[in-house]
């Protein structure tokens, strides 16, 4: 069962910050690895995360579906109806199951009725998203939209109508929140945030993500400020290379002093709907060979100690990645929180960091400026 989650609204003398509570789940791999199921489920379902960047239309973030671990309570509509949703700045769409849907992955989760909202409009509009292994089809309707405490009235959002096969039947959310720009919008609906914004429900046009680390509780989004207490070691700003993701650019990578990878300059997108770090295929098996890896990711438990920081070089500032975050453990096994993706882009190769870069920083997005801060947590 899913818990819900209680969201405190905290009001400033200028405005508002809106802070979310995120709960740490077991992802759907860890379930079904305690099961013994996992080997033959990812045979069935294979995927692709580079689809989500590179997608000819909007693509979300769940390629990565089974590691994701940190969710969030929202409500739609009057009375409300609750939803748990992931917060995910690589992707711009709210969209949650609806009671249209007779998919087995919608009636496992939560469904919208639109006929029991006072306050719903409904669109002749249609939403379609694809996926690395599956799709979603759907309507855009229009309601209230209530994350901790803060009524965001007028927001579009999807329906979902079909969400075919079983690939979101396992997941331990029912919709998507989508926290990247308004230009990679499918349907061209505008995001929550955006409507936050405009609607001038937020003290500053930003919001900020910790992600605690192993069972550690206190995550979060804050919406419209930036907490003091986790930027005691000084934020390093980075400026966008694009206003489509979070994308940011990287001069290099490198171990113990020698760079491995990212020589010549890549880019970089942070994203909190993508859980391990996804590392172009070349790197990828330079790295695996570098930590003594297996070809499936494993690695000696014992071996932790003595492995070195991944440090990404951004900005002309470190970023380490010790092994603590970069090494997985589950069940008495320990594998590589990394995964290959083959994602060229214009300005060189694609890095993606996902929420085994996140928990070693406390993140802010800033639409102001279109920047993104980092803070070293302790």
């Amino acid at each position: 069962m899913k818990l819900l989650l209680l969201l405190a609204l905290v009001g400033l003398a200028q405005g508002f910050q809106t802070r979310v509570p995120l709960r740490k789940m077991k992802s759907l791999r860890q379930r079904l690895q305690e099961q013994g199921l996992l080997e033959s489920y990812l045979e069935q379902h294979p995927y692709n995360l580079a689809a989500k960047y590179f997608p000819g239309i909007a693509v979300e973030p769940l390629e990565n579906y089974m590691d994701e671990e940190y969710f969030g309570t929202i409500s739609i509509g009057t009375p409300p109806q609750e939803f748990t949703v992931v917060f995910d700045t690589g992707s711009s769409n709210l969209w949650v199951p609806s009671v249209f849907c007779s998919s087995p992955a919608c009636r496992n989760h939560h469904r919208f009725n639109p006929a029991e909202s006072s306050t719903f409009l409904s669109t002749n509009d249609t939403l379609f998203i694809a996926y690395g292994t599956g799709s979603m089809t759907g309507v855009l309707g229009y309601d209230i939209v209530n994350v901790a405490g803060i009524n965001v009235r007028n927001q579009i959002f999807g329906l979902a109508e079909t969400e075919p096969g079983d690939f979101f039947y396992y997941t331990p959310f029912d919709g998507i929140l989508g926290l990247a720009f308004p230009s990679i919008a499918s349907s061209g609906a505008t995001p929550v945030f955006d409507n936050m914004i405009m609607e001038n429900l937020v003290d500053r046009n930003l919001f900020s993500v910790y992600l605690s680390r192993d069972s550690q509780g206190g995550s979060f989004v804050l919406f419209g400020a930036i907490d003091p207490y986790y930027t005691t070691e000084g934020i390093s700003w980075i400026p966008l290379s694009a206003e489509t993701y979070w994308q940011i650019t990287m001069e290099s990578v490198s171990i113990s002093g020698t760079p491995v990878a990212c020589s010549s300059g890549c880019q970089a997108i942070v994203d909190t709907g993508t859980t391990l770090l996804a590392v172009p295929i070349r790197a990828f098996r330079t790295l695996m060979t570098h930590f003594g890896a297996s070809s499936s990711g494993e690695i000696s438990c014992e071996a932790i100690s003595n492995l070195p920081n991944l440090i990404f070089h951004i900005n002309g500032k470190k970023f380490p990645v010790p092994p603590r975050a970069y090494v997985l453990r589950s069940n008495g096994y320990c594998t590589l929180g990394l995964q290959g993706m083959d994602a060229p882009t214009e300005e060189g190769e694609l890095w993606i960091l996902g929420d085994v870069f996140i928990r070693e920083y406390y993140v802010i997005f800033d639409r102001a400026n279109n920047k993104v801060g980092l803070s070293r947590l302790p």
